[in-house]
């Protein structure tokens, strides 16, 4: 029994488990949504969940349905995937310090790395007296552990019920709000969420929607970095 305890570290695990219950409810909701329009499309459950456990990206995913449907060619599904996931590169920059304490379990956790795992790894203080690896690591495995079960339900609720998917694509976004809301709680300053909003508008006006993403995150890391120690100091004080 101790080396149960030791193994799984269950207070950890269950301090992670409250963290991430946010992400419970919006990755279930948007798994489910998720599953119901890739039933819709015609697809069975098994690969839902082939996408789910070894692509898990919601945004890809939520993507890849059109391309199903409409036979795109692998170019197409290669390129498109990497532009709309490129911000996870940029994302693990600043997550070199605690990826590096995982050590084995590194290469899991760079996999792993969506948005909502982000957003808790970069805006939850760790906690005092807990391993910190195993901390980050249950927060990952956590919210993965969601993505595909909503998958799941949303397949098998596909094959049982029949149900209008029109609209369920924005169940995403709506999950992206409300980690918004969450981290503009969680901070004193406001001037990242400024920063990031005015790339944003500037990005659309000036090159359109189709190729804003990349462009948006990219000046804004590097506004924020020359405004770094602005940001620091009206965080502290």
């Amino acid at each position: 029994m101790n080396y149960l305890k030791q193994k799984f570290d269950y207070k950890t695990m269950t301090l992670a488990f409250k963290t991430t219950t946010p992400v419970l409810f919006g990755y279930l909701a948007i798994g489910i949504a998720f599953g119901l329009l890739l039933k819709n499309a015609g697809y069975s459950w098994v690969v839902g969940m082939v996408m789910s456990i070894f692509i898990y990206a919601g945004a890809a995913q939520y993507i890849a349905v059109n391309f199903f449907a409409n036979n795109a060619s692998f170019t197409e599904v290669a390129t498109i995937t990497f532009l709309v996931n490129f911000r996870h590169m940029l994302y693990g920059i600043s997550l070199f310090d605690k990826f590096d304490l995982t050590g084995w379990l590194k290469p899991y956790m760079i996999f792993s790395l969506t948005d909502e795992t982000y957003a808790l790894l970069t805006s939850i203080k760790d906690p005092v007296g807990i391993n910190k690896s195993r901390f980050y690591f249950y927060i990952a495995i956590f919210n993965h552990s969601y993505w595909v079960l909503g998958s799941l339900i949303g397949v098998i609720a596909g094959n049982l019920i029949t149900i209008n998917t029109k609209g369920l694509d924005f169940a995403l976004t709506a999950l992206f709000i409300v980690l918004l809301i969450d981290q503009l709680n969680s901070y004193k300053t406001r001037i990242p969420f400024l920063i990031g909003g005015f790339c944003g508008v500037v990005s659309i006006i000036t090159i359109g929607r189709a190729n804003m993403l990349i462009v948006s995150v990219i000046s804004s890391i590097i506004i924020m970095l020359m405004l770094k120690k602005r940001i620091v100091n009206n965080e502290s004080n």
